[in-house]
Formats: C-alpha cells, sequence, structure tokens
C-alpha cells in the first residue's frame, strides 16, 4: 500500500478537518490532499521517474508535510536533510542520494549557493521563496498535470531515506519502505498514543527527524499538526500555543527540552488542561526531572526508543507506566519500557548467541519497522542486518518481565540534546587543522544536554593551540550542535599495547560518579544486571 493512501483516506472521511496550522497559514485535509497531488505533478513533470529522490532541507512548515507526501504519492523517494547542517554536510547527503531534486528554505540560500558545486547530482533546485537560479515551490506545484490518485506500488518499495551516521562517521541512508512507515503509523497509533479524529498534535522538534516522523500517524487519524512557527525552541511559546490550539499531544521531545519546559513553568500562568501525552527520546532523562516534570504537567509522558534504522520505535514506556512505575518506587522507571507489540528484541553475545534474561549483550531487533538496509552501501548493510535481525549497536538487558535496559553504547555515539554525534566525524575535521597531531572526541558528562562534545586535541611539535582555535575551526565545516564545547589541549594521548588510542579509559574518568544508561528513564541499572 502507497503511504499517501493514509492521507488519500483521511481527505474522503474528514476533509473538513483541519490538517495543519502553522500561524497564519492553515488548510483542511480536503486541500491538503489537493496540494500534494499537484505537487506530485509537477515534480513528475520535470522528468523526474519513479524512485528518484528528492532531499528538502527546510525549517518546520507545512512545506515539509506537502513534500513528503507528494514524494509517496508520486513513487518517489524522500531524503530529509537536517536544517541545522553545514551546507558542506548537506551536500554529501544530496549526493551520495544521487537526490535530482532540492527544496529549501530563505534561510539557507546563501549556505547554499556558496557551496552549489558540491550539489553534484541536483538538476532542480526549488525555494519556498523566489531566488536567482532557483524554481519556486508554488509555481512547481501548480505547473504539473495533478495526479488522479497515489501511483500504486509494492510495499517493499523504498520512499524515505533517513540519513544516520556511523562509527566511520559518514551520514548512511537507511533506507524506509512503504511498508516501513505503514508499520511506524500503525505502531504508533496502536503502542505510544491512540490518536483521534480532529485532536491537535504539536510539532516543536525538527520535522526532518522523530516529530516529522509522528506526522504519519496524525494524518493517518484525520488530527491536526499544529506546527510551531518559531525558530528555535521556546518553552513560553510552546506553553501559549498549547494554550491557544488546544493541543493535546506533543509529537516528539528531547529530554533537555522537557527540562527547559521545567525552567519556564509557572503553575496557572497557562491553561494546558487539554495535554494528554508528551512523547519523549533521544537521550538520558534522570528519574528525578522525571518526577518533576509529572509533578508539572501531570502522568502523561510516554517514552520510545529506536534509531534511524527501527523508527518510532522498538520499545516504548507508556504514560500508565510512567505513572505507577513512579508511584511505587520501582526501579524499572529507569528502563526503556517494553518491547513493541509486532517487533522482536534479543540480547546477544560476541558470536551473536542468544543470552538468557538479565544478561547483558549487543540489543538487536526485527520486524516491519526495520529498514531495507543503507542505500548504496552493501557492506554496511550486511554488517549491520545479520541473520534477519537489526544489529543496534546498543548494549542493554531484557529482564523477566520483559522491559528492556539500555545500559551503553558499543559504538562510541555521544547523544548530546537529543542530537546523535560520532566522534569520528567531529575528530576528521580536526585533524584537518595544520596545528593537529591526533585528537580524541568524547562525550562527557552535562547538567543540561546530557553530554558534551569534549575534543582532547594534542598539536604538532612547538604549534601553540587555544580552545577556541580548535572550536572556531570546526564551525567552518560542522553543525553548530556537532562543534565541541570544550577543548582540552595535551601533550600526549594514551595508546595501549597495539597503539591504539585508548579511547574508553580516557572517556571513564569524565564520568566518574555519573550514570551511563541511555535513553531511558534514569541513570541507575536494574539490580540483576550482569
Amino acid at each position: 500500500m502507497n503511504t499517501c493512501a493514509y492521507l488519500e483516506k483521511a481527505a474522503r472521511q474528514w476533509g473538513d478537518n483541519l490538517a495543519y496550522v502553522h500561524g497564519a497559514d492553515s488548510i483542511d485535509y480536503r486541500g491538503f490532499y489537493d496540494r500534494v497531488l499537484r505537487l506530485a505533478g509537477g515534480l513528475l513533470a520535470l522528468g523526474l521517474q519513479r524512485g528518484d529522490r528528492v532531499a528538502y532541507a527546510l525549517p518546520n512548515s507545512p512545506r515539509i508535510l506537502e513534500t513528503v507526501y507528494a514524494c509517496f504519492a508520486a513513487g518517489l523517494i524522500v531524503v530529509p536533510i537536517n536544517a541545522r547542517l553545514h551546507p558542506r554536510e548537506m551536500a554529501y547527503i544530496a549526493t551520495d542520494s544521487a537526490a535530482r531534486v532540492l527544496i529549501y528554505g530563505p534561510t539557507f540560500d546563501e549556505g547554499l549557493r556558496e557551496h552549489r558545486a558540491l550539489f553534484g547530482t541536483v538538476e532542480h533546485w526549488i525555494g519556498i521563496e523566489p531566488h536567482a537560479g532557483a524554481a519556486v515551490f508554488e509555481e512547481i506545484l501548480q505547473s504539473g498535470p495533478r495526479l488522479e490518485r497515489p501511483v500504486d506500488v509494492d510495499p517493499t518499495e523504498p520512499c524515505w531515506l533517513f540519513y544516520t551516521s556511523g562509527t566511520t562517521g559518514r551520514p548512511k541512508g537507511a533506507t524506509w519502505s512503504h511498508r516501513t512507515t505503514s508499520a511506524v503509523t500503525m505502531n504508533y497509533l496502536a503502542d505510544v498514543y491512540n490518536i483521534q479524529p480532529g485532536e491537535v498534535v504539536l510539532h516543536t522538534a525538527p520535522m526532518s527527524h522523530g516529530s516529522g516522523i509522528v506526522a504519519m500517524p496524525v494524518v493517518a487519524r484525520g488530527a491536526t499538526n499544529a506546527i510551531m512557527d518559531t525558530a528555535s525552541f521556546d518553552p513560553k511559546s510552546l506553553f501559549e500555543t498549547i494554550e491557544r490550539t488546544r493541543t493535546s499531544h506533543i509529537a516528539f521531545v528531547a529530554p533537555t527540552q522537557i527540562i527547559a519546559m521545567l525552567d519556564a513553568f509557572k503553575p496557572g500562568e497557562y491553561d494546558l488542561s487539554g495535554l494528554r501525552a508528551i512523547c519523549y527520546g533521544g537521550a538520558p532523562i534522570y528519574v528525578e526531572q522525571l518526577r518533576r516534570a509529572i509533578d508539572a504537567f501531570g502522568p502523561i509522558f510516554t517514552q520510545i526508543y529506536g534509531q534511524g534504522e527501527a523508527p518510532i520505535t522498538i520499545s516504548g514506556l507508556p504514560a500508565s507506566a510512567h505513572r505507577s512505575l513512579i508511584e511505587a518506587g520501582d526501579g524499572r522507571i529507569g528502563s526503556a519500557g517494553q518491547v513493541r507489540t509486532d517487533v522482536e528484541v534479543r540480547i546477544i553475545g560476541p558470536d551473536d548467541e542468544i543470552l538468557p534474561l538479565g544478561s547483558v549483550g549487543e540489543i538487536v531487533a526485527r520486524g516491519d519497522v526495520v529498514m531495507l538496509g543503507y542505500w548504496n552501501n552493501p557492506e554496511a548493510t550486511a554488517e549491520t542486518l545479520r541473520d534477519g535481525w537489526l544489529h543496534t549497536g546498543d548494549v542493554g538487558l531484557l529482564d523477566d518481565q520483559g522491559y528492556l535496559y539500555l545500559l551503553d553504547r558499543a559504538k562510541d555515539i555521544i547523544i548530546s540534546g537529543g542530537n546523535n554525534i560520532y566522534p569520528r566525524e567531529v575528530e576528521e575535521v580536526i585533524v584537518q587543522h595544520p596545528g593537529v597531531f591526533n585528537c580524541v572526541v568524547l562525550g562527557v558528562p552535562h547538567d543540561y544536554w546530557g553530554e558534551a562534545v569534549h575534543a582532547v586535541v594534542m598539536p604538532e611539535a612547538g604549534v601553540e593551540l587555544d580552545e577556541q582555535e580548535i572550536i572556531g575551526f570546526c564551525s567552518q565545516y560542522l553543525a553548530g550542535y556537532k562543534k565541541p564545547k570544550s577543548v582540552e589541549i595535551v601533550d600526549e594521548l594514551p595508546l595501549s599495547g597495539y597503539g591504539k588510542v585508548q579511547r574508553r579509559e580516557m572517556r571513564e574518568k569524565y564520568w566518574v560518579g555519573h550514570g551511563r544508561a541511555i535513553g531511558g528513564g534514569g541513570i541507575d541499572q536494574p539490580e540483576h544486571s550482569a
């Protein structure tokens, strides 16, 4: 089934319901579906063929929803690009996916124009507003013959490339089929929050990632996508929007945003009584912070654990469990919840053998929610999808009641404010500095971000470096959230007997007295963990 069929049915059954609202921009489902079919026709009129890739770099807006569903309808593959990336990073994703179209917002025009030569496969530049050398989104939408209906597709056909980095630091395109996106849609409604027609679901996190994925079950139920129109996360604006729109559900927030909401919250200042669910994930949140959040906003939090290779999600902890576990003082509040209804999870050892309950090992998962593989990367696909299982690279355990605990990462990923940052990617930039001999990038504890990027830098002999010079150099190549928050200049890096930098040993000194659990509700491991 074409994922656009969910929108087709919503337009038929709930055509008068508001599909989205973004400032003064709003439309009902009947009008939304018409714009999607027109945009799909306009893209095909450019000469695109079924299976071609369409990338977008857009701030949160309805144009994201229209682009995604137009690609579904036309049998094209959508490639979301994080709007916070550096143009060089955007260019890598566009080129790796061989995107023929790039749809972008006005805030990116200068940077993209400067680096335009790096976007080697892009033939059609489409701006939301008029810009030199680019077509205009609205004109493309109105230019081609409107599709009669979404094209028929095989459920295994790719429809979405979600770029996620690996230990090499190079982003990889996790390939989702229409079956994947359908599983995401149905599983969210079944296990996370059962959205109802006419409800208002608020998007405040980037829609190129988790929040935009949640838009699919919103559309399937004919509910309203309310999109924040602030440039960055602002708790006061969030509260005002919740009150004004009578928001019932926040699609997705990172724990750092929950902390910011707590800092800004004043009882009775805004009417938040309509809120029935807040979905969070992507990083740790400590039990005390979660307890404070429940005291402030009510027992409405639901946690999800997944990754780009198995989107929303592998496991989850619903609002009812948050309430009961907190009240009982149950340590399972520190888990990532129970495995989703139609997902299987195992804990395996070094030789891929299945370990007994309570044993610590790598988390592997399978189900329709798992990606087809990495785009044009058979080696990485073979390594990650072995014997029919997704090897997550996360270390954890399953207890005897099916609760999944995340204890560490087999890969050296840093999660800062809900963003995945891969040390090798940052290291490869730092070592390009002519004064740097070698470096190691680590995640270190941070009260607000959960983890912060910390670089340990060894200069070339006779060269003097300082913190700001390294951070400034990184600014030329990396998104702001990937830059080191701190830099330590050292004479030598510790090496093992094999000549490898002892990354884990270096990291441990920063984490003395801190938990290292990830993605769950707290920092303590269960008493029965190995």
